[in-house]
């Protein structure tokens, strides 16, 4: 089950290796929740959905989402019949399907389950849903220890919980292969980034709770910096395509000089743009792990993280929505080359990239 771009990049390696599988019949269904920006990936991928939905609605609620989903895929579950149903991560798709699936009596596995903040308004809706996929799937896939204990602490069998990476690692690890496309290489000279003249600092900030004023910091921040660092840096903002992030960041940013505001990238492209990053701010969750990855220093435009192994590890560092402590921790990291290398040179806790192997073992493997 997929539903957005996030979804399609972790989920993409899986699906690769149950295709690759002779013991296993595997299909995919998409409810297409984010519609262009989750074909960027398909088609990035090769990944032909058996099923599509279509649900993106302009504008509709989380009920009417979670609605269609339980509607449309009821049918499906029906006609298919699988024994296990895969979701991944926390979105709204994740949610509905696995429950709907619990009312079908199939087999559930949750790729990157037990991710925690402990706090069910950050992320919202996020951490409810993965919570909701948590108690009912039959397989965790934990992609670190700490997502494991968190688990354990919520009474799951330990048997049923395998530690496996995060599958975005095996994602990031083909992609980051790949040539850069053209129009990266051109953007990367054309802003005098690939002569190192200038750094990129590369921002994505899309969070619902992070919508209204704690965005208008954010954004109050991003000019403040471009202002103080004009001859230094360009920031670079591909702008999500919900109408609250556009409206404001649109408005506050579209012509202050040093700031590029994008349309959603193509995942190709995002990534080759973070290879070549010397900062990320971001209130992603999956960038927090690719950026780690990729050793570029990131700050989280959060007052909570749900991956604590990069704060702890010492890549990622947690700053909340705050102009002023935007402006000076990433100044800090921009002024100050002992902060910025301890950062960059920090171990990534979230994975070696052979997440999609052990997961298909784990399911071939599985008794009740």
């Amino acid at each position: 089950m997929l539903g957005t771009r996030p979804e399609a990049v972790k989920m993409a390696p899986v699906i690769k290796a149950l295709q690759d599988h002779p013991q296993i019949e595997s299909v995919v269904c998409v409810t297409a929740q984010h519609r262009e920006m989750l074909d960027m990936v398909l088609n990035l991928f090769g990944i032909t959905p058996d099923f599509d939905l279509d649900l993106m609605r302009e504008n509709q609620s989380l009920g009417e989402m979670t609605a269609g989903i339980f509607s449309h895929l009821d049918a499906i579950y029906r006609q298919v019949q699988p024994d296990w149903v895969l979701v991944q991560g926390d979105t709204t798709t994740v949610a509905a399907a696995a429950l709907l699936a619990y009312y079908h009596r199939i087999r559930v596995g949750h790729v990157e389950a037990g991710l925690r903040t402990g706090d069910k308004w950050q992320p919202f809706p996020e951490e409810i849903n993965r919570k909701v996929a948590g108690v009912v799937a039959d397989l965790h896939f934990a992609p670190t220890e700490h997502s494991r204990q968190n688990l354990l602490l919520e009474g799951i069998p330990e048997a049923h919980i395998i530690v496996t990476g995060n599958t975005v690692i095996d994602a990031l690890k083909q992609i980051r292969s790949l040539p850069a496309p053209e129009e990266v290489t051109r953007f990367l000279e054309k802003h005098e980034i690939a002569s190192a003249k200038k750094r990129l600092i590369l921002v994505t900030a899309h969070r619902r709770e992070n919508f209204g004023q704690p965005l208008e910091n954010i954004c109050d921040a991003l000019r403040e910096l471009a202002i103080r660092f004009r001859r230094e840096i360009v920031i670079v903002y591909p702008v999500h395509l919900n109408p609250q992030v556009q409206d404001t960041v649109k408005r506050m940013l579209k012509d202050v000089e040093g700031v590029v505001l994008l349309p959603p990238l193509p995942y190709i492209n995002l990534v080759h743009l973070m290879m070549h990053a010397a900062l990320v701010l971001t209130d992603s969750g999956g960038i927090q792990e690719e950026a780690t990855a990729l050793k570029v220093p990131t700050l989280v435009l959060r007052q909570v993280t749900e991956r604590p192994e990069g704060i702890e590890a010492g890549v990622l560092k947690l700053v909340g929505t705050d102009s002023r402590r935007i402006i000076d921790e990433t100044s800090l990291l921009l002024c100050n080359p002992w902060v910025y290398d301890r950062m960059k040179n920090a171990p990534n806790p979230f994975g070696d990239g052979q997440a999609a192997e052990r997961i298909v073992k784990a399911i071939l493997d599985y008794r009740e």
